[in-house]
């Protein structure tokens, strides 16, 4: 295993910014054409070339999916030059296949990277979210309060009405109960059809995207990424696996996660610091999509190290042929 001393985040994360923004960029053609499987595969194929272009010893933590799902950049799949520090890497080549295929806002292309056993192997199943930005105590909502007890908790330490809080929830039918629990309070809700990183990561900067919570369930896997940006970002994001099936909880076994009824907290799910790139492919609250131009693409990047807690959005202007 890696020490966290040997993992040079800040060395790492130029490199790091390159693979997303290759991910990203090679959407372009696709964004708003329909095709949801090509502008997967295009951003795949883009994001493990610059991999490995790399000189880490890095294996895919949060990935495509198992190896026989996923042609590329599978769980467990090996990347860089083989040379340099053993890490962890959590992606999503594109956070938003579905919106990127119909040019709607907040697709991103997504990748962590920390040392080598710093990130929660999370299996392909659902995991209960619960998010907030930065600057609250701990436990100041949890995962056993209803939704309607946290928009009250929250409002309360903020000092403002529950019509004042907005939240954040992917637009789904196992989540009208919820919907209408958090209507019942006043509050203000945001809908999203796909993007829970995007959604979870909107909680860090209220003030810029108006959102102050996020809720419900979504992918296990995007609870590993929102949470490593939330390390870099600041804020508290809490998840509890959620199993239909037998074949679910196999797969939990198999990942090492013994006790099925555990709280991730933030710090659990990424336990040491990491960096973390997001490229905007479409429009979105948190970066600008990509950009295209006669001879040029440009796109915008937020590379965080959380070692630092520093921020930095970059404008890359990439000339095409």
């Amino acid at each position: 295993m890696t020490k966290a001393a040997d993992f040079n985040d800040r060395s790492l994360s130029l490199g790091l910014a390159r693979v997303s923004e290759a991910a990203a960029i090679a959407c372009t053609p696709l964004i708003g054409r329909g095709d949801e499987k090509a502008a997967d595969q295009a951003a795949v194929d883009a994001m493990r070339t610059q991999l490995n272009k790399l000189d880490i010893a890095g294996v895919v933590v949060i990935g495509e999916g198992e190896r026989d799902e996923a042609p590329m950049l599978y769980i467990g799949e090996e990347v860089g030059t083989g040379t340099g520090p053993g890490v962890d890497i959590a992606l999503d080549p594109l956070e938003g296949t579905t919106l990127t295929a119909k040019d709607m806002p907040n697709a991103l292309a997504v990748i962590a990277m920390g040392p080598r056993g710093s990130m929660l192997h999370a299996p392909d199943v659902y995991m209960d979210k619960l998010a907030i930005g930065p600057g609250y105590a701990e436990g100041v909502v949890t995962l056993d309060m209803s939704p309607s007890e946290r928009v009250a908790a929250l409002a309360a330490v903020k000092g403002c009405s529950a019509r004042d809080i907005t939240v954040c929830v992917l637009e789904r039918p196992r989540h009208e109960d919820m919907i209408a629990e958090l209507r019942s309070t006043g509050a203000a809700i945001r809908l999203i059809t796909d993007g829970d990183v995007a959604g979870v990561m909107h909680c860090a900067e209220p003030d810029v995207t108006g959102i102050d919570m996020y809720m419900g369930s979504g992918g296990a896997p995007e609870g590993v990424l929102a949470a490593a940006a939330l390390k870099c970002m600041g804020g508290q994001i809490l998840g509890r696996l959620l199993f239909r099936n037998d074949d679910e909880r196999g797969r939990a076994a198999k990942a090492g996660i013994t006790d099925f009824d555990r709280v991730y907290t933030r710090d659990d799910l990424v336990t040491e610091d990491v960096i973390f790139a997001a490229t905007g492919v479409t429009d979105g609250s948190l970066v600008h999509g990509i950009k295209r131009e006669v001879g040029y693409v440009t796109a915008e990047t937020i590379l965080m190290r959380s070692k630092t807690g520093s921020v930095r959005r970059m404008i890359y202007r990439n000339p095409v042929s």
